[in-house]
């Protein structure tokens, strides 16, 4: 059998709520810009135009609890996420059919370097610098579509140190799960593993060291990451 030239890197993998089960991940869609409120903060239009996707490493995706401030940057904001675990996958998913490839959802934080986001935005760069980094997505346990169903409206909320920083509801995403998959699937493979992390409501704001991020959606549950 051929042999690796270096060591494996370790899979990446999330707990499956209530079990001792791992969801291996493959990879992790980001969609940009998915609530009206929060386009408008960032002054966007928030006409349903075209949903556009960036990406964040697999290994970004950080179930420890604890959220690493990074390196060069002094403005890291939050974002509050549904994230949705796919099973299956293809090319050209059906809207009807996209349903059927999610295995569960969970809580996620999309952590990002605003100012070094806002520099690349500037100079028409990628925006991997700002999003990509190590740990930037701290994720709670998957739960199982068998168990929560498909969730499209709940309250979805962000805490700082107790104090209400992000509110909204999943039934305000201007792009729909199912039709974030389809849309995806005609410009990618999509497969079991891959992770969508569903957008934000507004509120985004910065966060410093020892901050208690307290994060919720209705059915849920709740996950607590302190930034360190």
């Amino acid at each position: 059998m051929p042999q690796f030239v270096i060591e494996q890197p370790p899979a990446v993998a999330i707990p499956v709520a209530g079990t001792k089960a791992l969801f291996p991940v493959r990879r992790v869609y980001c969609i940009g810009r998915n609530y009206a409120a929060h386009a408008i903060e960032m002054g966007h239009d928030p006409d349903r135009e075209p949903p556009f996707f960036f990406q964040k490493n697999p290994d970004n995706l950080n179930p420890s609890g604890e959220f690493p401030y990074p390196p060069k940057t002094s403005d890291v904001h939050h974002e509050v996420e549904m994230a949705v675990a796919l099973k299956s996958g293809g090319r050209n998913i059906a809207l009807d059919d996209a349903l059927n490839h999610v295995f569960g959802y969970g809580l996620a934080l999309d952590m990002t370097r605003r100012d070094l986001q806002g520099e690349a935005k500037k100079l028409g760069r990628p925006w991997e610098i700002g999003k990509a980094f190590e740990q930037s997505a701290p994720v709670g346990p998957l739960h199982p579509v068998s168990e929560v169903g498909h969730p499209d409206s709940g309250r979805v909320e962000l805490r700082i140190n107790g104090q209400v920083r992000q509110e909204g509801d999943l039934n305000q995403m201007i792009w729909k799960v199912p039709e974030m998959i389809s849309y995806l699937s005609e410009y990618f493979e999509l497969a079991a593993g891959d992770i969508i992390l569903s957008g934000t409501p507004s509120g985004v704001r910065a966060v410093t060291k020892g901050d208690v991020i307290e994060v919720s959606i209705e059915s849920l549950g709740s996950m607590t990451v302190k930034v360190v």
